[in-house]
C-alpha cells in the first residue's frame, strides 16, 4: 500500500498537523486490526484510510481514522490530508464526498490550492466545571461546554490568549473529565494578527498528548466563538508547538472548515 505523510492546516512542511494518509486499491476495508497496527506504526495524531465506493448515490469513498490507540469518530485534519492526496494526484476533482462514522462529509478544492471541508457542528451544551479540571489545566476556566457525541471533548474556555498559550497541563489527569479531552481556548489578544480566537487540544483518552490542529475541534470553537463575537466567519490559530490556522463559518448544523496542506512524505507500506 502507498502512504503519504501530509501536513495538514498549513502552507509549508513542518507545521500544522501531520496525518498519515492511505488510499486503498480494494472496495474494502482490511480487517480492524490491521489498520489499527498500521497506525500505530505512523504514529501520528491521526492516519486516514479511504476505499472508492463504486455505485454509492450518497459518497464517493469511504473514509476511516485512527490514532496510535483508537478508531475515533470524526476527523477533520486527516479529511484535509486525504482531499488533498486525492486533489494533488489528480485522482479527484472538485468536491469529494466522504462516508465516515459521522455521516457524509465534502471536501471542495479552491483555485488557490485550499480546501473546504463540510462537518456537522457540535452541538455545545453548557456544563458545570469538573473537579479537578482547573488543577489539572493549571487554569481557572471563564466557562464549560459539552461538545456533544462525535468529538466527546470539553470545550473550555480561558482569561486570555496568553493563558492559552502558557498551559503545561496534567494531561494524565485531564483523562478523568471527557471521552476524547479538553479544547482550551480564548478571544485573541490582537485580531489584527489575522486570527479571532485562540486553541489547543490535549486528548490523552484517544493517546494524543496534546494535538497540533484539529479539525474536529473547530466544529465546536466555531459555533461558540461565532455566537460570542457576532461574526459567521471567523480564523482560529491553534496555539501548538507546530501552530496552524483554520478558517471556519458556521451555516447552522454545518460548519465549513476552510486550510491547506503539505505531502512531505509519499512511500510504500512494506508489511
Amino acid at each position: 500500500m502507498r502512504i503519504r505523510i501530509v501536513d495538514a492546516f498549513t502552507d509549508r512542511p513542518f507545521a500544522g498537523n501531520p496525518a498519515g494518509v492511505l488510499l486503498l486499491d480494494s472496495d474494502t476495508f482490511p480487517d480492524d486490526a490491521r489498520l489499527q497496527r498500521i497506525a500505530a506504526e505512523v504514529n501520528l495524531s491521526e492516519t486516514a484510510f479511504a476505499h472508492r465506493l463504486p455505485g454509492d448515490a450518497a459518497a464517493d469513498w469511504a473514509l476511516r481514522w485512527f490514532t496510535p490507540t483508537t478508531e475515533v469518530d470524526m476527523c477533520g485534519h486527516a479529511t484535509l490530508a486525504t482531499a488533498h492526496v486525492l486533489h494533488s494526484t489528480g485522482t479527484a476533482t472538485g468536491t469529494v464526498r466522504f462516508s465516515a462514522r459521522c455521516g457524509v462529509l465534502t471536501a471542495t478544492a479552491h483555485d488557490d490550492g485550499s480546501i473546504t471541508l463540510d462537518f456537522p457542528t457540535s452541538p455545545l451544551t453548557p456544563a458545570t466545571v469538573p473537579d479537578g479540571v482547573a488543577a489539572a489545566l493549571g487554569a481557572e476556566p471563564v466557562s464549560v461546554l459539552d461538545t456533544g457525541p462525535h468529538i466527546g471533548d470539553l470545550l473550555v474556555e480561558l482569561a486570555d490568549e496568553k493563558t492559552v498559550r502558557s498551559l503545561s497541563p496534567d494531561v494524565r489527569a485531564l483523562a478523568r473529565h471527557s471521552r476524547r479531552g479538553i479544547i482550551a481556548t480564548a478571544a485573541a489578544e490582537d485580531p489584527a494578527r489575522g486570527y479571532d480566537y485562540v486553541s489547543r487540544c490535549f486528548f490523552p483518552n484517544v493517546g494524543i498528548d496534546e494535538d497540533p490542529v484539529t479539525g474536529s475541534a473547530h466544529t465546536a470553537l466555531a459555533p461558540f466563538w461565532s455566537a460570542r463575537l457576532g461574526q459567521g466567519d471567523l480564523t482560529g490559530l491553534q496555539a501548538s508547538t507546530r501552530s496552524g490556522l483554520v478558517r471556519t463559518s458556521v451555516r447552522g448544523d454545518r460548519t465549513l472548515l476552510t486550510g491547506t496542506a503539505v505531502t512531505v512524505i509519499d512511500g510504500e507500506l512494506l508489511a
